[in-house]
């Protein structure tokens, strides 16, 4: 009997419970039926309807803070139907390579209490969802047993779920109870470990999606340039970001496509730009510099021109809501607008120089550099040419979860994260169009935008802080950096001038290798004049495949302190990042961990650090302590030197070699000697 199908009993008994606790709001609630149905339907057409359109039962349930917490049910009647889990204990909603595994999700209950769970995370303003799957079997004696298996899906789970418990009925849903049940699914925590692998496979999926949007927008939708690209989805998201309470998210209903004056998809999709942004303490002088420049591309007569009903501005809006909202919705600390850009100039016909330049720097390699200029809590962050922002992103991630982990006090930790965003971090961007998305980017992460500065930072600026506080000191500590390697000393001219304003400190630039061999040999000598190189990485030659094919390394400098020829510098061999790259357009993932990639980065920040005591995956041939001389300027690629001088074991080995030679000739010479003979 265990194979049979006993859902009707399952959702029988289910429904009973329900309706025997007598909860605050009834099943199938005229509200329930309005917002989250039409989620629950805008994720099945999105899908094709392969996950299935409903979940068996759906509450809407408060506690006492009047929280509400929408709660999906899904019934299975058989036995080892609960719940499908990955090798990490995750619920296995997604195959190996990003897409939706629907079996699992129609065949299990908790799977597809997840999945549903995660349609109101996408399409409605509920960001904690409770996710409830039963199944139950007929055992030998005919008598019905059930399992019943509950999950917390939340943003700041990534969506993915957390596991409440096992239960045996639903009682945990009174009134009485609820509230206990809330403060259990509070109390839950993601280790920063488990965070940080949750949070790169959403990075991957946000990669794939990113490159099916563009290619989508690229192959369908005409007359649209790459500005136009990013300034779209850019508006897009801030249209449906909204602030609770205060402006509500933009929904795809809300475009009409109409031709009306001052009532176009264009307008209205503006209208809640500035609503959102006069919401935002942001400067008047940036507000005005945003709107104008996402209004060049949605006021335009093209986009908002109504063909068959409904503008391209309205095609292009829901194409990025339905592909990109689950990741800005969910709160992912990324660079948003840097992934799509980098995806972007795979489409474009940039000459290998301006590649080389505008290039922005993979996410794990920004996390190295903001670790190696050993940023915290209390660091005071510059980039002088911070692209999209992603360095800066980076770095204030770093900075919130070093905040996170030393304040205990939440209050006070609310108060140091806002002073990190407003206060801490500096860039400057000399292209306009790469401003506009840094200062988007930081937007999107939670602000931090009014110190992104359209400036020439080797000309025009002064190492003050920008709108308001132009009077007063940025006081940097940390300094990162991936400049435009076809500027003076391939780049090396920002470094000098960065640490020329300042008085202590670290930094990490990411540069084109032969500006430490040759090419940048005068602005060399003048930095070790006042500042220290502590290390020389050598990076993978592929380390931005498609993009850029450019030998880089990594110097890293502690700032304030003249390089005396006695100091020990750390060269360090990292063609080998554990890293498996491709270029694939098609590809889910072209980038792969496959030998151990995360440990040898945490090792590279440990041997920078603290010497070759952390050595373990790396050998000797890999790490090497030098010295440079720091009026020579063109020796700060160095590795490992090779002893020539043989050993006794070489000698034996030698020996050992050669007599196995002359014994195998013998035996093939006296071999041929016998055939001859005919032996």
């Amino acid at each position: 009997m265990a194979k049979q199908s006993i859902e009707p009993k399952i959702a029988e008994l289910g429904n009973c419970w329900l309706k025997s606790y007598d909860l605050d709001y009834k099943l199938e609630q005229e509200s329930l039926n309005t917002e989250i149905d039409t989620a629950l339907d805008e994720y099945a057409s999105k899908n094709g309807g392969k996950g299935g359109n409903r979940p068996d039962a759906k509450l809407l349930l408060r506690d006492k803070n009047l929280n509400y917490y929408p709660i999906l049910i899904e019934y299975k009647g058989y036995k080892d139907k609960l719940e499908k889990l990955d090798d990490d204990g995750n619920v296995a909603n997604k195959k190996a390579n990003g897409d939706p595994n629907y079996n699992n999700i129609k065949s299990f209950a908790v799977n597809g209490a997840v999945h549903y769970a995660n349609a109101l995370l996408h399409y409605t303003s509920y960001t904690d969802i409770i996710a409830i799957g039963m199944t139950g079997y007929k055992n030998e004696n005919g008598d019905v047993e059930h399992s019943i298996g509950v999950y917390y899906v939340s943003k700041n789970n990534f969506g993915i779920g957390q596991k409440v418990g096992i239960y045996t009925d639903f009682s945990f849903l009174k009134s009485g109870n609820f509230d206990s049940f809330i403060e259990t699914i509070k109390n839950l925590q993601l280790s920063q470990e488990e965070l940080e692998k949750l949070k790169e496979q959403r990075e991957q999926e946000i990669t794939a999606s990113l490159v099916k949007l563009n290619n989508d927008i690229y192959q369908n939708e005409k007359g649209l340039g790459e500005n136009d690209r990013v300034y779209l989805v850019a508006a897009s998201i801030i249209a449906t970001l909204g602030i609770p309470g205060k402006v509500a998210p933009l929904e795809k209903a809300d475009l009409k496509s109409s031709t009306e004056k001052d009532n176009t998809d264009g307008d209205i999709v503006l209208r809640k730009i500035k609503a959102f942004l006069n919401e935002k303490d942001l400067p008047n002088e940036k507000k005005e510099l945003i709107i104008r420049t996402l209004q060049n591309t949605l006021a335009t007569e093209n986009i908002n021109k109504v063909k068959n009903g409904e503008s391209q501005l309205k095609r292009v809006f829901t194409k990025i809501v339905d592909d990109l909202g689950i990741y800005y919705k969910i709160g992912l600390t990324t660079d948003f607008t840097g992934k799509l850009f980098n995806e972007m100039y795979s489409w474009l016909g940039f000459s290998e120089d301006k590649l080389n330049d505008v290039v922005l720097t993979p996410s794990y390699v920004a996390n190295l550099l903001v670790k190696l200029a050993r940023v915290n809590k209390d660091s005071y962050v510059w980039d002088f040419a911070s692209g999209s922002a992603g360095l800066l992103v980076a770095a204030m991630n770093e900075m919130l979860i070093d905040a996170k982990n030393n304040i205990n006090s939440p209050d006070e930790l609310a108060k140091k994260s806002a002073e990190i965003k407003a206060k801490q971090l500096l860039g400057l961007e000399i292209l306009p169009s790469v401003y506009m998305l840094a200062t988007l980017n930081m937007i999107l992460m939670g602000d931090g935008s009014s110190n992104i500065l359209n400036k020439d930072s080797l000309t025009d600026f002064d190492g003050n802080y920008g709108f308001g506080q132009n009077a007063k000191k940025f006081p940097a500590n940390a300094f990162v950096l991936n400049p435009p390697y076809s500027a003076d000393g391939n780049g090396m001219i920002f470094v000098e001038k960065a640490l020329s304003m300042m008085e202590k400190g670290y930094a990490a630039v990411i540069i084109q290798n032969s500006a430490g061999s040759g090419k940048a040999t005068d602005f060399n000598k003048r930095i070790l004049k006042k500042n220290t190189l502590i290390a020389s990485i050598k990076m993978p030659t592929d380390l931005f495949i498609g993009k850029s094919s450019v030998q880089t390394n990594i110097y890293v400098f502690r700032v304030g302190e003249a390089h005396q020829k006695d100091d020990v510098v750390k060269f360090i061999d990292f063609s080998n990042d554990g890293y498996t790259r491709t270029n694939r357009k098609k590809a889910k993932n072209n980038l792969k961990d496959t030998d151990r990639a995360k440990e040898r980065y945490q090792e590279v920040v440990d041997l920078v650090r603290f010497g070759k005591d952390k050595l373990n995956i790396f050998t000797e041939k890999e790490y090497y302590e030098g010295h440079i001389d720091p009026e020579n300027g063109a020796d700060w690629n160095q590795s490992a030197p090779i002893d020539t001088k043989p050993t006794l074991e070489d000698f034996k080995k030698t020996v050992s070699d050669y007599l196995a030679w002359e014994v195998s000739n013998l035996l093939k010479n006296q071999s041929g000697e016998d055939e001859r003979l005919g032996k």
